[in-house]
């Protein structure tokens, strides 16, 4: 049997420590979102459970909390439990115990997970890791026939000889040296994380309120800005109003029924006279009609109307071309 003392883990990492060894920790993310990141703990002293057990489940990445509360659970007997693990091999291995064992000692972290594989105080599985407070042992153990953890807890005075009967090299931790290993409770991640998406929510609807408040003193703003220039608005619309209806009174006074009924009273004359009506413009206010009459009738077309006769145009029926003006 040989003892081994040991101040530095395989890992070379270190929990700020304060003058009395005490280890110390930080707020996470959800004590910020929940506001309560003045109130965690740093300081964790080391404390033994009366009541703990140990042992290995597989490691399926990404279910490794799930799956040691549940072994946990069991081992327990309760849902309500603190446990903390380590991952190595392919496995999960882990302590834990009802969370009701550390209502005297809630700010504290178990030392002898510090000797779980690959944390800092492991050296293999042929070593028997020992840890003694206040009267009370434990010792942390891997069986050489089944290669399972065995977790042994007791008064010291039972427990350290039992113990170091067995042909193993053994070693004692130091919690002063030991990297911390933090108790877990899914039960108090729970409860803050409902208090963290609580005020997450409070402060959500605060700001949609403050921003409502904003768009509605912007809408009120900009509602007076237009009733002030509503004026301006009613002098630009009775202008155009007025446009329009003298543009519809131009239009209602235009000449263009005069000459269609002139242009009926044309037709309606050369009917009797077997004339033909071929053109009637309006140019520069000015009007110019031709028609074909028979010769017979030219006299009387000169007498009813002041019309010319265009000698340099002659038809191919024999009707003379006659102009009017009016």
């Amino acid at each position: 049997m040989a003892l081994i003392s040991k101040d530095k883990g395989p890992s070379g990492k270190r929990i700020q420590e304060n003058a009395s060894g005490i280890a110390r920790t930080g707020p996470g993310a959800a004590d910020f979102l929940a506001g309560e990141a003045a109130g965690v703990p740093t300081n964790l002293r080391p404390y033994l459970p009366q009541e703990l057990v140990g042992g290995v489940i597989p490691h399926i990445p990404g279910t490794e909390e799930e799956a040691v509360w549940n072994a946990a659970s069991q081992a327990c007997g309760t849902e309500k439990v603190h446990f903390c693990y380590s991952v190595e091999e392919k496995k999960i291995w882990y302590l834990a115990c009802p969370s009701a064992s550390l209502a005297s000692n809630p700010d504290s972290w178990c030392p002898l997970a510090a000797a779980l594989p690959g944390n800092s105080e492991y050296w293999d599985r042929e070593t028997v890791y020992l840890y003694e407070q206040e009267g009370i042992a434990s010792a942390l153990r891997w069986d050489p026939e089944t290669g399972r953890m065995q977790v042994f807890l007791g008064a010291a005075r039972t427990i350290l000889p039992r113990v170091q009967s067995m042909d193993a090299n053994f070693v004692t931790i130091n919690p002063d040296v030991a990297d911390l290993v933090p108790w877990r409770s899914r039960t108090l991640k729970t409860e803050k994380l409902s208090r963290a998406t609580a005020r997450m929510l409070i402060f959500i609807g605060m700001l949609v309120t403050l921003v409502s408040a904003a768009i509605l003193l912007l809408s009120f703003v900009s509602v007076n800005m237009i009733e002030r220039s509503l004026g301006q608005v009613q002098e630009e619309s009775q202008l155009a109003s007025s446009q329009l209806v003298q543009q519809a009174k131009d239009a209602m006074q235009s000449d263009t029924i005069k000459h269609m009924v002139r242009v009926q009273e044309i037709l309606d004359g050369l009917g009797h006279l077997d004339g033909t009506l071929v053109k009637y413009e309006i140019r520069d206010g000015q009007v110019e009609w031709q028609a074909l009459v028979p010769p017979a009738y030219i006299q009387t077309v000169m007498t009813k109307y002041p019309v010319r006769v265009d000698d340099t145009a002659k038809e191919k029926d024999g009707r003379i071309r006659i102009i009017g003006n009016r």
